[in-house]
């Protein structure tokens, strides 16, 4: 049975839902971002508790379909930008579509229509937040970050940065306290 779960971000959110699970003794096949697969068919009490151990995580239960819909989104394109191991080299809107087999109009519709902004700012946002990532762990230099995240030019990454953020990339990283969101808040 398939279990969608909205909010669940991060590493430290899968290990909190596979311990909801065990507390309630079902046993998961799978547990991906926003995505669970466990054995058995759950009962209404244990859905019950289910919901109520993930909201004391910060995490919900989901049942509306487009809401499971605009979260798949969402973990498709946090997994791609702050995950992926290689630089992203794909168009976003052809990859959706194709991950969620959808028209990208649809998707960018209903997601605007519930977000209350577009998939492209999402994107832009969390592209922004794991390059002020990046500039902190001080591994890659500009032009290589620019590579990585896909941008055409070191100018056009600059330029993204300082309209998001109100600073250039050299000017962040010269800020002694750096301001990260965390990916739960975007």
């Amino acid at each position: 049975m398939k279990l969608y779960i909205k909010y669940m971000v991060s590493t430290r959110c899968k290990m909190a839902v596979k311990e909801e699970l065990k507390k309630l003794g079902l046993h998961f096949i799978v547990v991906e971002l926003g995505e669970v697969e466990v054995m058995e068919n759950i009962t209404v009490d244990q859905r019950e508790k289910l919901k109520t151990g993930l909201l004391d995580a910060g995490l919900e239960l989901m049942d509306d379909k487009r809401a499971v819909l605009i979260e798949k989104i969402k973990n498709i394109i946090v997994e791609m930008v702050h995950y992926a191991d290689e630089p992203i080299k794909v168009n976003f809107s052809d990859y959706l579509s194709d991950k969620l087999k959808h028209d990208y109009t649809y998707l960018a519709n209903l997601f605007s229509e519930v977000q209350g902004s577009t998939i492209e700012h999402f994107i832009i946002d969390h592209k922004i937040e794991r390059i002020k990532e990046l500039i902190i762990y001080d591994e890659l230099n500009i032009t290589e970050i620019a590579w990585k995240m896909n941008y055409s030019s070191v100018a056009h990454l600059s330029n993204q940065f300082k309209k998001v953020t109100g600073l250039s990339p050299s000017h962040f990283k010269q800020l002694k306290v750096k301001r990260r969101n965390q990916i739960e808040d975007i």
